[in-house]
């Protein structure tokens, strides 16, 4: 297990692959279980190509810290700290869902570090939306109250309603526990509750592609949206999927990162 301390956190990074290329950084979403759900087959692909590197942020099960309430600029640290001991030069860097703001921070207050940045599904603010306040108002509950009812709403919501009725109900029956309402999950949970990096947006400098899914129930498209009109030097595309947009289209979605991220 790598670790590298960052204020009371032992964070957990994984490196994959080999070669001389940029690395590739990538910061998971929501959940305890951290980059090993997120990111499945997903990371091994990238390396084919180039190195890549997943960071367990606090509240992951894998990353040790004490338990306090978790800031987009301390997750940005400690994506940083791994940044600086992978990398000698400037990374790629690419955040989902919760992951995306703080990418985004690491790109805005540490711009030396981030050649290219790719922000999946995310969004820069929750207070002034109330369907996100709702929402993540209803996790938190549904969390301290019934498994289950949290399961199924995480569920329904990160997947579009026709991949969800492709797939059939035994297999979204084996999605539901797949994000439990650990301590660590509500955690993250909470931080999405107050989401708001606005004010660092105008500072990114690297090239950025956002990408927004098009069913997302989650974090609504609208805000990928946004994100691309706030950042300058930002490209913008769209797939035709849930919320969990790489899971429902890995191919489509690895071809639109990896063009991005190979383009001169």
């Amino acid at each position: 297990m790598t670790t590298i301390t960052v204020a009371d956190a032992r964070v957990h990074y994984e490196e994959f692959g080999s070669g001389e290329g940029v690395p590739l950084v990538l910061v998971h979403g929501t959940g305890s279980a951290g980059a090993g759900l997120t990111w499945g087959d997903l990371a091994p692909r990238f390396a084919e190509r180039r190195p890549v590197v997943t960071v367990d942020l606090s509240g992951s099960d894998r990353t040790e810290d004490e338990g306090g309430p978790l800031t987009v600029e301390g997750l940005a640290d400690q994506v940083s700290a791994v940044v600086g001991a992978v990398s000698r030069g400037p990374v790629d860097l690419l955040g989902f869902s919760m992951g995306a703001p703080v990418a985004a921070a690491v790109a805005a207050l540490r711009p030396e570090q981030v050649r290219r940045l790719v922000l999946v599904s995310g969004w820069a603010h929750t207070d002034g939306d109330e369907y996100l306040r709702n929402l993540f108002t209803l996790w938190l509950r549904l969390g301290s109250l019934d498994a289950d009812a949290f399961g199924r709403s995480v569920t329904m919501t990160g997947f579009s309603q026709s991949f969800l009725n492709t797939i059939g109900r035994d297999q979204v029956e084996q999605l539901i526990p797949n994000m439990p309402p650990t301590p660590g999950t509500l955690r993250h949970v909470e931080l999405d509750t107050r989401v708001d990096i606005r004010e660092l947006l105008p500072r990114i400098s690297a090239r950025t592609l956002v990408v927004g899914a098009r069913h997302d129930a989650t974090v609504p498209v609208a805000h990928s949206k946004a994100l691309h009109a706030a950042i300058a030097s930002s490209d913008y595309a769209e797939l035709d999927a849930g919320h969990v947009v790489f899971f429902e289209q890995p191919d489509a979605f690895l071809g639109a990162v990896t063009r991005f991220l190979d383009a001169g």
